[in-house]
C-alpha cells in the first residue's frame, strides 16, 4: 500500500477505535480491533492479556531490531465534556473523540508505519510494533508484561503526543506515603507532641530543599506534597497525620536513591517514610544517537518531557514522539487534527527510512 492508502486507512482506524471504550484495564475490545487489523494484513501476531506485538516479515535476529510501541487504552472522560466521548466526529481538520490525541493518533500512525515498512528486505533494522495496555495507569498488565519478549533492541520510539518533536528524556516517578506520628488527646489539653506540629520541619523541608544535581534535559527533581490527611472530630487531637509526596524524577537520579535522601533527612522514630514504588524511573536517550540526530536534521526540536509515559517500562533507550499535544491529553473534547496523523505518518517513516 502507498503512504496515502496507508493513511487513510489509520485515520479510518483510529475513528473505529475511539467508538469503542477502551479505559485501562478494560481493553479487551480495541485488542480484538487491532487483531482483526493485523489478520486483515495477513501479518502474524502474538497476544498476552490485551497486550499485542508482531514482527515485520523478514525479521534477522542477528539485526538489532527498532521497537514502536503505543497504547490503545484510554482514561476515563473529564467530567466536562459537552460532547459525546465515544463519537468519533470530523470537523473540519479536527477528529473528536476519547483517546483521538492520547495516544489513538499515535497508535495507528505507527501501525500504518509498521505496515509500510513490513515486507521490505535488507533493512538494517528489525521492527516490533506493539500496542499495549495499561499504560495510563502504570500497570502491571501493559508492556512490563511483555518486554521480555522483545529481544536485542537497539532503541524504541514510544508514541505519544509530542507535536512530533523529540522527546529524549522523561521524568520518573516516585509516590511516597509519610506518617508522621505524635500524642493524641483531647483538644483541651495542650499536647508539645502534636502530629500536626511535628510535621511543620518536614513540609519545610519539602519546600526548600532542592537535589544537587540538575538534569540538562529535564531540569531539577520536582517535590510535590499533594495530599495531607490527619483528624477524625474537632476536640480530638490526632495521633498521626499522613502526607503524599509527589517526586518528578530526573535521569540524574534512580528512584532509590532519591528516596534513601529524604529517608535520611525526614525519616526518624516519629516519621515514618514509604514509597509506593520504585519501578517508574526516568528514561531517556543519548542525543548522540543515529536516531535522533536524523530527527534533527529533519528539523525537530529535542526536550525533556515532564509526562511519564512507558518508556519508563523499556530497558532500551527511548525516544518518545508523536502527532498531536500533550496539553489536549485527558482533556474535555479532546480532540486531534487529521493533518496531524498524515504528518506523522510520514515523518515517522521519513525518520526511520534515514537509518535503514
Amino acid at each position: 500500500m502507498t503512504i496515502a492508502e496507508l493513511t487513510t486507512e489509520a485515520i479510518e482506524f483510529l475513528k473505529t477505535l475511539i467508538q469503542t471504550q477502551s479505559f485501562s484495564k478494560e481493553e479487551q475490545l480495541t485488542a480484538v480491533l487491532i487483531e482483526d487489523w493485523f489478520n486483515k494484513k495477513g501479518i502474524p501476531f502474538h497476544r498476552h492479556g490485551n497486550n499485542i506485538w508482531a514482527y515485520n516479515k523478514f525479521f534477522d535476529q542477528d539485526k538489532p531490531t527498532v521497537l514502536l510501541n503505543s497504547h490503545h487504552d484510554t482514561v476515563k472522560p473529564n467530567k466536562n465534556y459537552t460532547r459525546d466521548p465515544f463519537e468519533a466526529k470530523v470537523e473540519g481538520d479536527q477528529l473528536f473523540g476519547l483517546g483521538s490525541n492520547d495516544a489513538g493518533g499515535c497508535l495507528v500512525s505507527l501501525m500504518a508505519t509498521f505496515a509500510y515498512f513490513y515486507e521490505q528486505a535488507d533493512m538494517a533494522y528489525n521492527f516490533i510494533i506493539a500496542p499495549t495496555a495499561e499504560e495510563e495507569i502504570s500497570g502491571l498488565n501493559g508492556i512490563k508484561s511483555i518486554v521480555d519478549q522483545f529481544k536485542n533492541v537497539e532503541f524504541a520510539i514510544v508514541g505519544e503526543p509530542t507535536l512530533l518533536d523529540l522527546a529524549i528524556a522523561e521524568k520518573g516517578l516516585l509516590v511516597l506515603d509519610i506518617s508522621i506520628k505524635g500524642t493524641a488527646g483531647h483538644a483541651a489539653h495542650r499536647y508539645e507532641d502534636q502530629p500536626v506540629f511535628n510535621a511543620l520541619p518536614v513540609l519545610e523541608w519539602f519546600k526548600n530543599y532542592e537535589f544537587p544535581k540538575v538534569s540538562e534535559q529535564l531540569g531539577k527533581v520536582k517535590m510535590t506534597v499533594t495530599q495531607i490527611n490527619a483528624g477524625s472530630q474537632h476536640n480530638v487531637v490526632p495521633g498521626e497525620l499522613n502526607l503524599v509526596v509527589d517526586c518528578r524524577v530526573t535521569d540524574q537520579y534512580q528512584n532509590k536513591e532519591i528516596f534513601e535522601i529524604i529517608n535520611e533527612a525526614i525519616g526518624s522514630d516519629k516519621v515514618v517514610v514509604k514509597a509506593r514504588s520504585f519501578r517508574l524511573n526516568s528514561s531517556s536517550i543519548s542525543p548522540e544517537h543515529p536516531v535522533v540526530k536524523a530527527g534533527i536534521a529533519m528539523g525537530k526540536n529535542t526536550y525533556g518531557s515532564p509526562t511519564l509515559s512507558d518508556q519508563t517500562n523499556l530497558t532500551c533507550p527511548s525516544l518518545k514522539m508523536g502527532p498531536g499535544d500533550s496539553t489536549r491529553s485527558h482533556s474535555a473534547d479532546e480532540f486531534i487534527y487529521i493533518s496531524e496523523i498524515k504528518e506523522g505518518i510520514k515523518t515517522y517513516i521519513e525518520l526511520l527510512e534515514k537509518i535503514l
